[in-house]
């Protein structure tokens, strides 16, 4: 079985750490130029430190947006340094994004530590987000190419903050009835909030490397497509993932009433004729979680984002890319989708 945690022996992971090991000093390098405070708070979201600065090892992200990029740029026939401005500014961007969303949803644990609005504060967090969103848009315009991938990069997270919105708003939806959230609209949530993101990271990789528009196009829809998998299976990861390895509380998305594909896959069938009653119910969270189990909204989810990986891997299949990097990415899909089996 494939997973995030398996030997580093599998290709997909030596993959991620050969791309992280690749983007780690110019990133380093871009959180050095912000002011300190700042480049601390940042330092501790990447798990290069503890709150005073204090060197540490803590578990970081998976580098899934750096991988991209740079096997974006590879994909495109050039060397995968050439993505690595790509990587910096999307991997910024996106610890922006986990910020804010942390402080939005009132997440408390991330990777196992405190969220850095409960480290820092709410306002010291606030702004750590923005100066990395600024410090992503500069790197990005001293790359090659910069204007338009600037572009590129502002498209994408107008798609992400669409997303994000109708994540909020679906939490002041009805569970049932003619307002209920519908499978269409998780889908677009989805693809906004996460797939926009991965899409870019592999599109702007590619366009660094002057690849052609058919192939940008092609990695930012299979990168979409990989969103909407990858956020597929962190819903059921919220529910049933072990907290040793997700490093959030079990159940913690069904205590805080979020409109997940499981749960909204569940409630269609008769079989789940108490489960409004259930999520309404935080101390009944584990119920819950059996009862959505049970009228098989594990095993849509599971389904929908093998769907999606499927699609972007037949997007992969027929754009115009260098052998090798269509290989490591067609692996990275499948490493993505196996997180949980």
């Amino acid at each position: 079985m494939t997973a995030l945690g398996s030997p580093v022996q599998d290709p997909a992971l030596l993959t991620l750490t050969r791309c992280r090991k690749l983007v780690r000093p110019a990133l380093e390098d871009a959180v050095g130029r912000l002011h300190p405070w700042m480049a601390e708070m940042a330092a501790y979201s990447f798990g290069w430190c503890e709150v005073g600065g204090a060197p540490a090892a803590a578990p970081g992200g998976k580098g899934v947006r750096q991988a991209l990029a740079v096997l974006g740029s590879e994909a495109a026939g050039a060397d995968g340094r050439a993505g690595v401005p790509a990587a910096v500014a999307v991997e910024l961007v996106h610890v922006f994004s986990l910020l804010h969303d942390d402080i939005m949803d009132g997440d408390a644990v991330r990777r196992g530590r405190p969220t850095v609005w409960r480290a820092y504060g709410t306002g010291p967090a606030v702004l750590a987000g923005d100066a990395l969103f600024a410090l992503a848009v500069d790197v990005l315009a001293a790359a090659p190419e910069g204007p338009g991938a600037v572009r590129l990069l502002s498209s994408a997270l107008a798609d992400l903050v669409r997303g994000q919105a109708d994540d909020l708003l679906f939490a002041t939806r009805p569970w049932t009835g003619p307002e209920r959230v519908t499978a269409p609209e998780y889908r677009a949530m989805a693809e906004g909030k996460t797939g926009a993101l991965l899409g870019c990271a592999a599109a702007l990789g590619a366009a660094l490397a002057g690849a052609p528009r058919a192939a940008v196009g092609a990695l930012d829809r299979a990168g979409r497509h990989l969103g909407v998998a990858f956020q597929l299976v962190d819903d059921v990861l919220g529910i049933w993932g072990d907290p040793a390895v997700t490093g959030k509380p079990v159940g913690g998305d069904l205590r805080e009433r979020k409109k997940t594909y499981p749960v909204l896959a569940a409630l269609g069938s008769p079989a789940a004729r108490h489960l409004p009653a259930l999520l309404d119910s935080p101390g009944r969270a584990k119920e819950a979680a059996a009862l959505v189990e049970a009228a098989g909204g594990r095993a849509a989810a599971l389904a929908e984002a093998r769907g999606h990986t499927a699609a972007a891997r037949t997007l992969l299949a027929d754009a115009p890319l260098a052998g090798g990097a269509a290989r490591d990415l067609a692996r990275l899909l499948d490493l993505l989708a196996d997180r949980a089996r």
